[in-house]
């Protein structure tokens, strides 16, 4: 059985590998399984289970939140994927990537901004100033011609270190401001939060924006407002997921939705007019742990044959 650290899979990890991980992952013909949310009997202590498998791996990924960690110098969140062997179903390989989990999230973003953003998107917005929303913006900034960045949260200091990060980063401007006027701009918005209610107005959103909602990923999380779903088409990861865990568990069950693997295909369309508002809703699927494990995997190997 092989492990590897988290230490190790920081080291190997970067944007490149983690887009290249959730291409495979999007593009797979992998099944996934109902995803499973438990919690310890502390409040503050929960993680979710989320399993599949595609034509080269089989396995879960154990993604865990503990509030207490900040106390004892820890991060809260927490992802290991474990492999089981295709040949015997034992456990093949244990990986810690809690950093590599963020990466992996930010490149789905990546991929949805590529396949359904308008081509000169150049204003991008983040709603939340959380450790996640750096890695949004990064990747999104890859995939875009991104010439300025709006910052926008409920901690202004927050939002003024997250901007001072991503400006050393991107090397464009980055400005924190008001979420209004940060929404108003924006040719691309991510919201990366935990919120269970609305972050803005519909009619704040212009024609041709591209959203990317990344935190809806439990019973009764919210970012959008749903006045915005009729304005909109809608894409996600996976159907089953986004109705129960994701953004679009408040949208009407009337309401078409595509999985971002149709686009990527090429069996449906994307964005069909450059006024159309796109949204894109991500609740995280099983098969990306386990092509960002098996491209973390090669990538470990090369590095021991060098």
């Amino acid at each position: 059985m092989r492990y590897l650290s988290e230490a190790v899979t920081s080291e190997l990890v970067d944007e490149e590998l983690a887009l290249a991980a959730a291409r495979s992952a999007f593009t797979s013909d992998g099944a996934v399984f109902p995803v499973v949310i438990g919690h310890t009997l502390t409040e503050g202590q929960r993680f979710t289970v989320k399993s599949g498998s595609t034509g080269t791996a089989t396995g879960v990924k154990v993604g865990t939140y503990w509030h207490g960690n900040s106390e004892l110098g820890l991060p809260r969140h927490g992802s290991t994927t474990l492999l089981l062997d295709p040949e015997t179903g034992r456990l093949s390989a244990v990986i810690e990537a809690a950093a590599a989990n963020a990466m992996r999230t930010a490149a789905a973003d990546a991929l949805a901004v590529q396949a359904l953003a308008r081509d000169d998107a150049s204003t991008l917005t983040v709603v939340g100033t959380g450790t996640q929303a750096f890695y949004e913006a990064a990747a999104v900034a890859r995939v875009r011609p991104i010439a300025r960045v709006l910052i926008s949260g409920r901690s202004e200091a927050k939002a003024a270190q997250l901007a001072d990060r991503l400006s050393a980063h991107l090397s464009v401007p980055v400005t924190p401001t008001s979420i209004q006027a940060a929404v108003e701009a924006a040719d691309v918005l991510v919201t990366v939060t935990t919120s269970r209610e609305p972050l803005f107005n519909a009619e704040w959103v212009r024609p041709g924006t591209h959203v990317s909602a990344m935190g809806a990923d439990g019973p009764g999380k919210q970012e959008l407002p749903t006045a915005l779903h009729a304005r909109a088409a809608l894409f996600c990861d996976v159907i089953e997921q986004t109705r129960t865990l994701g953004e679009f568990q408040h949208a009407p069950q009337h309401m078409p939705i595509t999985p971002l693997r149709d686009v990527l295909r090429g069996d449906a369309p994307g964005r069909v007019i450059r006024d159309q508002v796109t949204i894109f809703d991500s609740s995280g699927f099983a098969l990306q742990d386990l092509t960002l494990a098996e491209h973390i995997l090669a990538a470990h190997t090369a590095r021991e044959a060098t």
